[in-house]
């Protein structure tokens, strides 16, 4: 693949295993890692579910000591050990990065099992942020056996890796059925 950004990538449910899909990128076919609950049109904050959505790669987050071998048209900043996500509904931070500790519950961002070693931030729910309807949808690194995320879309650090050299903050992602 040339070092051409892509506008669109589509991700679907990979057959029989709705929690898992296949993201079609560019000419790829990766597989990744998707919500417990699979694709869900009326997504809402704990449902497991990875949203029936068009989502917008905003930036992304890396850790200093991480390498990212193929450097990355979309902004990334550098993950800090107090950075986190909140994902209180009635909080004024909801579907926010904040610093903990935090008050109210949040996502820790540095991770001990590397998921957010490479940790995008997609446009879901972010402006207009609606109460309830889902924080902290993220781009990120799958585990080794693929297993569930909380509704985050997430690949193999390799396969980030290839494809991080592509993205822009023009891309979007199509999440279909």
């Amino acid at each position: 693949m040339s070092r051409k950004r892509l506008r669109v990538i589509e991700v679907r449910p990979r057959p029989g295993h709705p929690a898992q899909g296949q993201l079609m990128a560019g000419g790829m076919v990766l597989r990744c890692a998707l919500g417990r609950d699979g694709i869900t049109a009326f997504k809402q904050e704990g449902d497991g579910g990875t949203p029936l959505a068009q989502m917008r790669l905003l930036y992304g987050y890396k850790r200093p000591e991480k390498k990212v071998t193929g450097g990355s048209g979309l902004a990334l900043r550098t993950l800090r050990r107090n950075d986190g996500w909140c994902e209180v509904s009635n909080d004024r931070n909801y579907n926010r990065q904040v610093r903990i500790p935090y008050g109210a519950s949040h996502e820790t961002m540095w991770r001990e099992d590397d998921l957010y070693d490479v940790c995008i931030v997609m446009d879901w729910n972010i402006r207009p942020r609606r109460r309830s309807k889902g924080s902290a949808i993220f781009f990120h690194l799958a585990r080794p056996d693929y297993s569930p995320t909380q509704g985050c879309i997430a690949l193999s650090s390799a396969d980030m890796d290839r494809l991080l050299p592509h993205l822009s903050d023009q891309t979007v992602i199509r999440v279909r059925r």
